[in-house]
């Protein structure tokens, strides 16, 4: 039996304000002290977010998909999860923004872990510092998924991996790969999370360009049973305590003059290389 679709027929109507009216800070925080909301994008990124735990709350389906791309998905949602349709042109004038496949999904934030328990038997792992860029937090954990890292740590200044951008450029492994954010953590107030890992056994590689650094390629690198790999925003870098506290500091050798990589295009070298295998 198909799902039954609510036809768009009141911009207005309050259960669509997720998708019109609130944006994506309001969602996060939308039962505030309690999570939030999150919206997917695409089949694909709903479908791994539905695998991954997430509660669905309603949908929105372009009419043209709702029995193609989209008719897995809407089957298996929940029958009192409301699905809302209407043409490309309807949705597009309620949403303002081009959809991806015809397809979003509200849905409400999983809880995150602390750094102990998430990182518990780990061996390696991906920390992000300061990436505000949502498409390459995206990218970033799309490669850690790829290829072999365990879990991936954000500091709070990092993009939201939930966010729809990061959560549609990673192809919604942001709901497969472990991740948590290091302010999370009992650890200590004020110490900085350099030390709280090497506390918790991990040796910290800290990615960065100074003239006293260690390929990428070294074995020592390899030998280490519990490795943290660490990466800085776009431009700026890791920052200089960062950087000063790990124990390592690594580069990937470069060619034809080249100084430096995109921090997407950096991760995925380093994880290829890194990642127990």
């Amino acid at each position: 039996m198909a799902k039954e679709l609510i036809e768009i027929r009141d911009y207005e109507d309050p259960r669509l304000d997720v998708y019109a009216r609130l944006n994506e800070t309001q969602l996060r925080h939308y039962y505030e002290p309690h999570g939030g909301l999150l919206i997917t994008e695409s089949p694909k990124v709903t479908e791994r977010a539905l695998a991954g735990g997430c509660k669905p709350i309603s949908a929105l389906v372009e009419r043209s998909q709702a029995e193609g791309e989209a008719a897995g998905i809407l089957k298996s949602l929940p029958d009192e999860i409301p699905v809302f349709t209407g043409s490309s042109d309807t949705i597009r004038k309620l949403t303002n923004i081009p959809m991806t496949r015809g397809l979003l999904c509200c849905m409400k934030r999983p809880d995150l872990k602390s750094v102990e328990e998430l990182t518990a038997g780990m061996h390696r792992i991906a920390v992000l510092e300061n990436v505000t860029n949502p498409t390459n937090v995206g990218a970033i954990i799309r490669s850690a998924a790829a290829l072999g890292m365990e879990a991936v740590l954000l500091n709070h200044a990092c993009s939201d991996p939930f966010y729809r951008r990061a959560a549609r450029v990673s192809m919604g492994t942001v709901f497969q790969v472990p991740w948590t954010y290091l302010e999370n953590t009992n650890t200590g107030a004020g110490r900085h999370y350099i030390k709280m890992l090497q506390k918790l056994g991990f040796k910290t590689a800290a990615m960065a360009l100074r003239r006293n650094t260690v390929s990428i390629s070294d074995p020592c690198l390899a030998k280490e049973e519990r490795l943290a790999v660490i990466l800085g925003a776009e431009g700026d870098g890791l920052s200089d305590e960062t950087i000063d506290l790990s124990d390592f500091t690594i580069r990937i050798p470069m060619a034809h003059g080249v100084d430096s990589l995109n921090v997407a295009a950096c991760s995925a070298v380093a994880f290829w290389e890194l990642a127990s295998r």
